[in-house]
């Protein structure tokens, strides 16, 4: 699979899923629910499922439920669905492992400058999405893109998710998407974690999910060539990132809505 596989349509691709891997069941009714829609609406599909959650808040947070299974799990929606999958490392020696599974390597936004993480990615060959450091200008970006391209690898995706503003808020800079896309690499809006609210008393993450079809709108309407949400079939109950996740039975009419936009832009 190559970048060149989700830019084959006139549509923006789509990253969904759950925020992490909590069962087998689960991951596959929400990937076949996915496939359908976005087959309907010819949206290029990436499932998207981390097979392990390294930044949590509290020592007791849910992780996952092991790394092999959870990767297996992943696999096996790619081999049901015929779907590229992605998921996130932590560590350069996640690299090769994940690889073996996936299709797409995640870099997240606190470990986009981990210049030993990125190297690792790279060699793989699979496409790397690096999410934008909430701490780091869109400008900034180039460099990690760089790392990889410098590493023998140009099959690279940059992901903005919103930028620091205040102790518990994040705010997107819309001018940022088509400044990162001189870069030369595809970027992707990540709605839902864009509306996290961190850094809580209570230590569990907090979302404005009432605003993601307006986030994910401005980000169609200016151009950006993948979208990345999380969705569950019960936000209420997801083990991580509930506070921010779409309810998947929104997800379709939602999707219909921006491929109207889509085309009005073209």
């Amino acid at each position: 699979m190559t970048i060149q596989d989700l830019k084959s349509s006139e549509n923006f691709f789509l990253l969904a899923g759950p925020c992490v891997i909590e069962g087998e069941d689960m991951a596959m009714r929400i990937a076949e629910r996915v496939v359908k829609m976005t087959n309907r609406l010819e949206i290029p599909y990436v499932f998207k499922g981390s097979y392990r959650k390294a930044n949590r808040s509290r020592l007791d947070s849910f992780t996952g439920i092991g790394d092999e299974k959870a990767l297996k799990i992943l696999k096996k929606v790619h081999d049901t669905f015929d779907v590229p999958v992605v998921t996130d490392i932590h560590a350069p020696e996640e690299a090769i492992m994940a690889a073996e599974y996936v299709d797409i390597l995640q870099i997240p936004a606190f470990l986009c400058r981990q210049t030993d993480l990125l190297v690792a990615a790279a060699k793989t060959g699979k496409i790397v999405n690096i999410k934008k450091g909430q701490f780091l200008s869109p400008g900034a970006m180039r460099f990690a893109a760089d790392k990889v391209v410098e590493a023998g690898n140009s099959q690279v995706m940059l992901t903005e998710r919103g930028t620091t503003f205040g102790y518990q808020d994040l705010l997107v800079d819309y001018r940022g998407i088509p400044e990162m896309q001189t870069f030369g690499h595809p970027v992707v809006l990540d709605v839902t974690h864009s509306l996290q609210q961190p850094n809580q008393t209570s230590g569990v993450t907090g979302g404005m999910p009432a605003l993601i079809e307006t986030v994910a709108k401005a980000g169609v309407a200016v151009g950006v060539d993948g979208l990345f949400m999380e969705t569950h079939e019960d936000p209420s109950v997801a083990k991580s990132d509930g506070a921010n996740m779409l309810k998947l039975d929104l997800l379709e009419g939602l999707l219909e809505k921006l491929v109207r936009i889509r085309q009005a832009i073209k």
